[in-house]
């Protein structure tokens, strides 16, 4: 390791810490400025919900028919459970997921395929800036999520100015999870085995 002086080592401190300082205020700017578009195409009021920090994600988890109390647990256990090794990992990997599966269906109402996902995976800024400046319109009939009937994840919450997800008359049919009768007719020539009708 180099032996520096001692102001030059405090220099270096500074000047990094001042640095990164500069980089989250950036990221911060930029988070906002794109989730305030992306909650103008929802239908949201009030461009202030996108500027406040842990209440911005809660929405964004609510346009994606997450539950938004989700990311506030989820924020809360990885502050109070983070220190300890694995278990802090853990939750900060579940929370990750849960705005991966919300950007996910928020993804799918700005008519963007699940492969953005991947954008988002690895960068989220640019995915966010994409999608709140594009050419796309908010669409609420998509069929419904897998967990729209659970419990835990499914959104239930009620806020004011920020619309309900459910298009009138409730969401279509899932193809993937309740497939229409008849939907998947047998193969031609097929005979079920016998005691099979």
């Amino acid at each position: 390791m180099y032996d520096y002086p001692d102001g030059t080592a405090i220099a270096l401190y500074a000047g990094l810490a001042i640095f990164w300082f500069i980089f989250a205020i950036a990221a911060y700017v930029l988070t906002s400025v794109f989730m305030m578009k992306i909650f103008e195409k929802a239908g949201v009021q009030g461009k202030w919900r996108a500027w406040v920090p842990i209440y911005n994600f809660m929405v964004f988890s609510k346009l994606g028919d997450l539950s938004p109390w989700l990311i506030l647990i989820a924020i809360g256990a990885s502050i109070l459970l983070g220190w300890i090794p694995v278990l802090g990992s853990i939750i900060g990997i579940a929370a990750f997921v849960v705005t991966l599966l919300a950007a996910w269906r928020v993804g799918l109402k700005l008519q963007k395929e699940p492969v953005w996902l991947i954008l988002y995976f690895f960068l989220s800024i640019v995915w966010l800036g994409i999608l709140g400046f594009d050419k796309s319109r908010w669409n609420t009939a998509i069929p419904a999520a897998p967990w729209a009937n659970n419990g835990f994840l499914s959104d239930r919450t009620v806020w004011a100015g920020i619309p309900s997800q459910a298009p009138a008359g409730g969401y279509p049919a899932n193809p993937v999870t309740q497939p229409a009768p008849g939907a998947y007719p047998p193969p031609a020539g097929y005979e079920p085995p016998a005691g099979y009708t």
